[in-house]
C-alpha cells in the first residue's frame, strides 16, 4: 500500500508525490483514490487505489540509476526510419512501457532529430511529453529543480558525440 509522501511514476504522465488519499463517489460507487501531485504544471492526478497494478505505477528510480539514464542520452540516436506516423506509434509504444530508459531514448532520438531538421507536429508533442516525463522523474531521483534537470539534460544532449 502506498503512503502519502511516496514518490511514484505514472507512465505517460510522469513522476509525482502522493499528496493524499481521498474517497470519492463515482457513479454511485465509493472509490478510494491516490492524489498524485506532479512537479511540472502544478497538476494533480487521481488514481484509483484498486487500479495501481494495472496502470504500471512504480517507484521513482534511485539516484544510483541516473547514470544509466545518462548513458542512454549519450548513446547513438536510432535512425528515423519509415513514415512519421510509424515512428510516432513506435515511440509512443516505447514510452507506454513506463521504463525511464525507454523514455530517455525517445527523448534523445526526437530532440536530436529535431535539431537536425524539424520533426512533425505530432512528433514534437511526443518529444515534449517524453522530455516532461523524463524531467519529472529526474527531479525526484536527483533532488533538483525542474530547471536544473533541464539544464543538465540539455548539456548531456549538446555533448552527444553521435548527434550529427
Amino acid at each position: 500500500m502506498l503512503q502519502v509522501g511516496d514518490k511514484v511514476v505514472y507512465p505517460m504522465h510522469g513522476a509525482g508525490v502522493i499528496a493524499g488519499i481521498e474517497n470519492c463517489q463515482v457513479l454511485g460507487e465509493d472509490k478510494t483514490y491516490y492524489v498524485l501531485q506532479m512537479p511540472l504544471g502544478n497538476m494533480k492526478v487521481m488514481i484509483p487505489t484498486d487500479n495501481v497494478d494495472n496502470i504500471g505505477l512504480r517507484d521513482v528510480i534511485p539516484a544510483s540509476e541516473v547514470e544509466s539514464v545518462q548513458a542512454v542520452l549519450q548513446d547513438k540516436p536510432e535512425r528515423a526510419l519509415g513514415s512519421w506516423n510509424k515512428r510516432f506509434h513506435a515511440s509512443l509504444d516505447r514510452m507506454k512501457s513506463g521504463d525511464i530508459c525507454d523514455v530517455a531514448a525517445v527523448a534523445r532520438n526526437l530532440i536530436l532529430q529535431d535539431r537536425r531538421h524539424k520533426v512533425s507536429s505530432g512528433e514534437r508533442r511526443l518529444m515534449d511529453l517524453a522530455k516532461q516525463i523524463l524531467v519529472s522523474e529526474l527531479v525526484y531521483a536527483c533532488d533538483k529543480t525542474p530547471e536544473q534537470v533541464e539544464h543538465w539534460l540539455n548539456g548531456v544532449l549538446n555533448n552527444n558525440t553521435f548527434k550529427h
